[in-house]
């Protein structure tokens, strides 16, 4: 899953960089004469690095929801290893008489990439420049 996912990362950070290099500060920084390096290293690579964990925070969150419905479905890791949508998957056969073998995984589940995106949601509120000029 993390492999495929390769070009939202290169597609963000290019853009990042593109949009970066044509800012004030940068041109500044360069006609002040600082070399390259010192400017990748100090001006924009921090900057782009908020968007990159925002949109790590937000994939690990899809991740879990998409290897947990791939191992409900029996497409997933080994029934052997332990995983919230195994648990669900075997749950499913006791839903009448213990239900809540199926209950607290997907409440376990629901909570964990609520509270990923929800750390998010936080992450681009504290690491957007345009908010923290608004403040």
């Amino acid at each position: 899953m993390i492999i495929s996912q390769w070009v939202q990362y290169a597609r963000l950070v290019r853009g990042s960089v593109l949009s970066l290099r044509e800012r004030e500060y940068v041109q500044a920084a360069q006609s002040y004469g600082l070399p390259d390096l010192k400017i990748i290293f100090g001006h924009i690579l921090p900057n782009a690095l908020g968007p990159l964990v925002i949109l790590t925070t937000l994939n690990v969150a899809n991740n879990i929801l998409l290897e947990s419905s791939l191992t409900y479905l029996g497409l997933g890791a080994d029934p052997q290893t332990p995983s919230w949508g195994g648990i669900l998957s075997e749950g499913r056969n006791y839903i009448q008489t213990a239900w809540w073998v199926s209950v607290f995984p997907g409440f376990a589940i629901m909570f964990t990439v609520l509270g990923l995106n929800l750390l998010g949601d936080w992450l681009r509120e504290r690491l957007d420049p345009l908010e923290r000029t608004r403040l």
